[in-house]
């Protein structure tokens, strides 16, 4: 394939379709945190788009290699994602319930180890975009997966931003609906991929 707008175009819409998910997760985020720092902000854009970017890599990297491993580890990606998802999200949900009932709300700070999770759940389905751009060469491949990561990473910053403002004026229930809105992709994402 050449460069040419269309490489872009396309680049950039399978940016758009990949980074959904983590800018739904990203607003979740924001709404169970509020009074998040700036610093944290950019470390879940960032962690978000990493993965992004590396999944799609090694989906190349697979085709042009270990293309049988990977088509039948392909099957469990819609498995992985709703358990994680339902985990992380199903968590969420029990302390939102829990902390309800009390008159004193606070807000369950993000680790990253949690956030390491979400970014795996959301992005593992981008390993099959490696069969997409299969024709890139080694460069174009880069590059697309560059472009992926800065969509991503602009939409999870944005995610994070409408999270926060909603997250202020529902502080009661912001652990709660985070919860469903992680568990309601986890499904999302199973239900496409099966």
């Amino acid at each position: 394939m050449n460069w040419s707008l269309s490489f872009f175009i396309t680049s950039v819409l399978l940016g758009v379709g990949l980074a959904m998910d983590a800018f739904s997760v990203s607003m979740a985020d924001g709404l169970n945190e509020p009074h998040m720092s700036q610093r944290k902000r950019f470390l879940i854009a960032s962690t978000f788009a990493g993965f992004q970017y590396l999944m799609p890599m090694i989906g190349w990297v697979c085709v042009h290699t270990i293309v049988e491993l990977f088509t039948g580890f392909q099957k469990l990606i819609p498995w992985i994602a709703l358990i994680l998802l339902c985990f992380i999200g199903g968590k969420m949900l029990i302390e939102g319930i829990k902390e309800r009932g009390s008159e004193d709300v606070e807000h369950v700070r993000l680790r990253k180890r949690v956030l390491l999770v979400q970014a795996i759940a959301t992005s593992i389905d981008a390993l099959s975009v490696g069969f997409t751009i299969a024709e890139y060469g080694v460069i174009q491949a880069l590059v697309c997966g560059l472009i992926i990561a800065v969509v991503t990473f602009i939409l999870c910053i944005i995610g994070i931003q409408l999270g926060r403002k909603i997250g202020d004026k529902l502080s009661f229930w912001a652990s709660i609906i985070g919860g469903v809105i992680l568990i309601g992709i986890g499904i999302e994402i199973f239900v496409k991929g099966v």
